[in-house]
């Protein structure tokens, strides 16, 4: 079988499409035919070593899989052969087979495309965990999403909306706000693109407090970081929550904690992946909940790109230039 493979420390140009073999089906395993790769930002960085897991060498990167179970092996209930199923998984999805825990597979809708099944799990279940688990957002609250028209931004302006939330979209470009809003989002606002020096974070710290009004963001999703961070926060809600989701801008920021205190907010991690692991039977739920939302039609993935595997690293790029909106996919025959 063919997979994308990263074999030496680098970026998408180091990745190479080479014949593996195909693998079995250990007990608690199921192998499954692999037909549509969601892309998502930790792809970028696991090849570069830059991400909070570094896979032995070689491997392939993918962290969201949809596809056709091929084989069970000893133990495995909740799938058998033939079923269309989504899973999650931290590398391995470049490939046209892989062989996954079977508790990390959710059997799909009949209607359900593959590539939007491979959109689907990552983005929407970060931002779910994010603000059901983490922010505890409610009705009638305000919530302001960095980078909204990204996968997990996208996301997470939906289920804010779900949720019933007033969604705040906030990218950088109007284009993108635009995506933001057709999604739901409210009310938008347009970021320039930084690094900012003290007087361009003040400014675009008072376009935040604008938009979200004089009370503040009841909740703030950043997975953006860098410059951005500290401007956002001075705009959150006394006792609001910040969300710590990622670092598309490049760059861990540094919080002035006095913040924190002047603002009672709490500053809160969201490592889905981990909390996966952790949780397993509420992370059940918590898909079994998104499916319903999907069937409902009231979430949809937005998928903007599809690239075959062997320009699957071309896919990576393009994600890391920030210019995607909603999810990239790689599709397999």
């Amino acid at each position: 079988m063919k997979a994308l493979l990263s074999k030496v420390v680098g970026g998408p140009e180091t990745l190479v499409l080479e014949d593996v073999a195909s693998p079995e089906a250990k007990p608690g395993f199921a192998v499954v035919e692999v037909k549509a790769v969601g892309v998502n930002f930790p792809d970028v960085l696991i090849i570069e070593d830059k991400y909070q897991f570094k896979p032995a060498r070689p491997f392939s990167p993918g962290g969201e899989v949809s596809g056709v179970v091929k084989a069970v092996g000893e133990g495995v209930t909740n799938v058998k052969p033939g079923d269309r199923v989504l899973g999650n998984t931290g590398w391995g999805g470049m490939a046209q087979e892989i062989a996954m825990e079977a508790g990390r597979l959710t059997v799909i809708p009949d209607a359900m495309p593959f590539d939007e099944a491979a959109a689907f799990i990552m983005t929407y279940g970060t931002s779910y965990h994010a603000l059901k688990d983490r922010a505890d957002l409610k009705p009638g609250q305000t919530l302001l999403v960095l980078g909204a028209a990204g996968g997990v931004g996208l996301a997470a302006v939906e289920l804010g909306k779900v949720m019933g939330a007033r969604v705040i979209a906030a990218c950088s470009s109007q284009e993108k706000v635009d995506l933001a809003k057709a999604h739901g989002a409210d009310e938008g606002v347009v970021y320039g693109r930084g690094p900012f020096d003290r007087d361009g974070q003040k400014q675009l710290a008072e376009l935040f407090k604008q938009a979200c009004g004089p009370n503040g963001a009841d909740a703030i999703y950043d997975a953006v970081g860098g410059d951005y961070a500290e401007p956002a926060l001075r705009s959150i809600a006394w006792e609001g929550r910040y969300l710590v989701v990622g670092f598309a801008a490049g760059d861990i920021p540094k919080i002035p904690l006095n913040l924190a205190l002047l603002k009672g907010c709490e500053i809160v991690g969201v490592f889905w992946g981990a909390w996966v692991g952790k949780n397993p039977g509420r992370h059940a739920e918590s898909v079994q909940e998104l499916l319903k939302f999907y069937e409902a039609g009231k979430i949809k993935p937005h998928v903007s790109e599809r690239f075959p595997l062997d320009k699957a690293a071309d896919a990576i790029r393009h994600l890391a230039s920030r210019q995607a909106m909603g999810k990239v996919v790689v599709t397999i025959d």
